[in-house]
C-alpha cells in the first residue's frame, strides 16, 4: 500500500481537498480509489473585532500554507516523496459570510463570518420581500444590512463571494461557486441550477434608488453544480499554496463548495430521504427533500445539495463548544490531583457517565450559547447552567444536560420538519467531534431527532475527504453517473458503519428535556440584557 500510494504522488494522480472549518484548516490527499493517504492541518480562531467575527486575510494565507505544508511533510515522511503534480484539487470553507472586493481585488472589510448576527433588520425585510427564510448568516443579508448601514464601502464593490470562493479565485483566477454554497449567498433555483433570476431581480428593484454601478448578477460569482470543471491551479496559485515552490501548475479544480455540502458527501447523503447531521463547533441538519416546503420557515434554510437538489437545513451556532469548556475544566481538576491526562480518556469517561443519568436530566438545564442562536431568536449569546434546588444534581445529570444541549437548538429545528410538514427520512448519517465517542453522541441525537442515527467509518475523515471526493468526481467519473450514482458505486459500496436506534425512555425524557428547556429560554434572554 505504502508504494503504491507512493507511485500514485508521484504520478501526479493523487487528489487533494482542504476545507476551512471554525477551528481548523484540513487538507486530505487521497488515491484514485478515493481513500487518504496523506493529511495535514492548522489550528485556528476567529477574532471579535469591532463587534463582528472574522479572520483576517493574513491569517486565512498562512493557515492555508501551514496546512499544505504540514500535508507536504507527511508526504515526505510517510512516502520520502515530493508532492510536484495534482490530479484535481477541492476547496471548501464554512459557509455563508461576506467578503466583498473592489476593482484592484483588495478586500473592503474584513472577512464577515456566518457567525455574525448583525443583520436582523436586512434579513427580515428580504425575507418578506422574497417570501423565503433568508438567515442572518447569508451572504445577501450581510450586502443589503451594509446598504441599510449607509457603508461607504458598498458603492465600490465589484465582486462578492463567500470563503471558499475567494480561496478558488485566488488559486485558479476564476470568480466561480459551487450550487450548494451558492445557495448561501441567495436563494438559488434547483430547476435552472441557478440564483433565483426572480430574487435577483427583486432585489435589485428594492436597492435601485441607491443608484449603485453595479446589479447583483455583476458582483456574484457564477454558479456550477458539482462535476463541472471550475478551472486550474495557476503558476502563482501554486506559489501560493506551496512556499516550497515544488508543487508545479494545471490541476484541474471542483466547484468550491461549502461544508454543508462536503457534509452530505462525506456521508453519502445526497439521495432523496436521505439526511446527515454534523455536529462540532456548530453544527446543522441537512435532510434532501422529495418536494418543497409547504411554506417557509424562519427556522429552515432552503440550500441545496453540491448537484442542485433542495435541502431543507436547520443552522445552529453553537454546539460543542460549551460541553468542550466543561470537560476541561475537569482536566484542569485532574491535573491538580496530580493525574495523567488523557483527554479521550476524560471525554470517554465523562460521555458514558452521561448514559447513566435520568432521561430527562433530572430537570437540569444547559444553554450553550457562546454566540447569538437565530433559531430561539438570541442575537448574542451568553453559556448559562440552570437548576433549581430540588432537580436532581449528579454528574451524570450535569453531563447528560451539557450533551442534550448541543443539540436542543437543533432539535427544535427538525420538530417543525418531522411532526408539522411530515417530511420522512430514510437514513441520517452523523458526523463530527461529538460523535468521536462511540455510541454517545449518536444515543443523544436519536433520542433527540426520534430517528435512527448511523455514523459510518469513514464520517471521522470530514469535509476536507468530502471536498477532495468531490474533486475525484470531476477526473474519475469514467462512466458519466450522477454524483449520488457515483457516490453510492465507486466511494460507499460496501461501507460499514452502526446504526443507533432511538430508545424510547430517552425520547420521552429528551423531549421533557426540551419543554424545559423552551421555558427556560427567558432566563438567557436575561442574560444577554444585562450582560454588563
Amino acid at each position: 500500500m505504502e508504494s503504491n500510494s507512493k507511485s500514485i504522488i508521484q504520478e501526479g494522480k493523487a487528489i487533494l481537498g482542504i476545507e476551512f472549518g471554525s477551528t481548523r484548516i484540513k487538507a486530505v490527499l487521497i488515491d484514485p480509489d478515493n481513500k487518504p493517504i496523506a493529511q495535514g492541518s492548522h489550528e485556528w480562531e476567529n477574532q471579535l473585532i469591532d463587534g463582528l467575527w472574522t479572520y483576517s486575510i493574513e491569517a486565512i494565507w498562512y493557515g492555508l500554507q501551514d496546512c499544505y505544508a504540514r500535508l507536504r511533510d507527511d508526504v515526505r515522511m510517510k512516502y520520502d516523496v515530493e508532492i510536484e503534480n495534482l490530479a484535481a484539487i477541492g476547496i471548501s470553507a464554512m459557509m455563508h459570510g461576506y467578503m466583498p472586493f473592489n476593482d484592484n481585488n483588495e478586500i473592503l472589510v474584513p472577512f464577515r463570518t456566518w457567525r455574525n448576527t448583525n443583520t436582523a433588520e436586512a434579513a427580515a425585510k428580504l425575507s418578506e420581500l422574497f417570501v423565503f427564510n433568508i438567515p442572518l448568516r447569508w451572504s445577501i443579508s450581510h450586502l443589503y444590512q451594509a446598504i441599510l448601514n449607509g457603508e461607504s464601502h458598498v458603492r465600490e464593490i465589484s465582486f462578492l463571494t463567500t470563503l471558499a470562493g475567494y480561496i478558488h479565485w485566488q488559486l485558479t483566477g476564476e470568480k466561480v461557486i459551487g450550487i450548494g454554497d451558492a445557495s448561501g449567498m441567495i436563494p438559488v433555483d434547483s430547476t435552472t441550477k441557478d440564483y433565483s433570476a426572480e430574487m435577483v431581480a427583486k432585489f435589485d428593484e428594492l436597492v435601485k434608488h441607491e443608484g449603485f454601478r453595479w446589479t447583483l448578477s455583476d458582483i456574484l460569482p457564477r454558479c456550477i453544480v458539482a462535476g463541472e470543471k471550475a478551472g486550474y491551479l495557476t503558476a502563482d496559485g501554486a506559489r501560493r499554496l506551496d512556499v516550497s515552490g515544488h508543487l508545479k501548475p494545471g490541476a484541474v479544480f471542483c466547484p468550491p463548495e461549502g461544508d454543508a455540502g462536503t457534509g452530505m458527501v462525506a456521508t453519502n447523503a445526497v439521495l432523496q430521504r436521505t439526511g446527515n447531521v454534523s455536529a462540532g463547533t456548530s453544527s446543522f441538519s441537512m435532510i434532501v427533500l422529495e418536494k418543497e416546503l409547504s411554506k417557509p420557515y424562519e427556522v429552515i434554510d432552503m440550500v441545496t445539495t453540491p448537484d442542485g437538489s433542495p435541502v431543507a437545513m436547520v443552522h445552529c451556532n453553537n454546539c460543542t463548544s460549551d460541553l468542550n469548556a466543561w470537560v476541561s475544566l475537569f482536566k484542569e481538576y485532574q491535573q491538580l490531583l496530580g493525574i495523567e491526562v488523557d483527554m479521550n480518556d476524560i471525554y470517554g469517561k465523562l460521555y458514558n457517565n452521561a448514559l447513566t443519568g435520568d432521561s430527562d436530566c433530572g430537570g437540569l438545564i444547559s444553554y450553550n450559547y457562546f454566540s447569538g442562536e437565530p433559531v430561539t431568536g438570541l442575537a448574542e449569546g451568553r453559556p448559562l447552567f440552570v437548576r433549581s434546588a430540588c432537580d436532581k444534581f449528579s454528574l451524570a445529570n450535569f453531563m447528560r444536560a451539557n450533551l442534550y444541549a448541543s443539540v436542543a437548538v437543533l432539535k427544535i429545528g427538525n420538530d417543525v420538519l418531522f411532526n408539522e410538514e411530515k417530511v420522512e427520512v430514510d437514513r441520517i448519517t452523523g458526523h463530527g467531534g461529538l460523535f468521536k465517542t462511540p455510541g454517545v453522541g449518536q444515543r443523544v441525537l436519536a433520542a433527540a431527532l426520534n430517528s435512527p442515527i448511523s455514523v459510518m467509518e469513514t464520517a471521522g475523515e470530514g469535509g476536507a475527504w468530502g471536498i477532495a471526493l468531490l474533486a475525484s468526481f470531476i477526473v474519475n467519473n469514467d462512466k458519466n453517473r450522477s454524483l449520488a450514482g457515483w457516490l453510492n458505486d465507486c466511494v460507499f459500496l460496501g461501507a460499514t458503519g452502526s446504526e443507533i436506534m432511538p430508545d424510547p425512555d430517552d425520547v420521552a425524557g429528551f423531549n421533557k428535556y426540551i419543554e424545559t428547556y423552551k421555558r427556560g429560554l427567558n432566563i438567557e434572554r436575561a442574560a444577554v440584557e444585562n450582560k454588563d
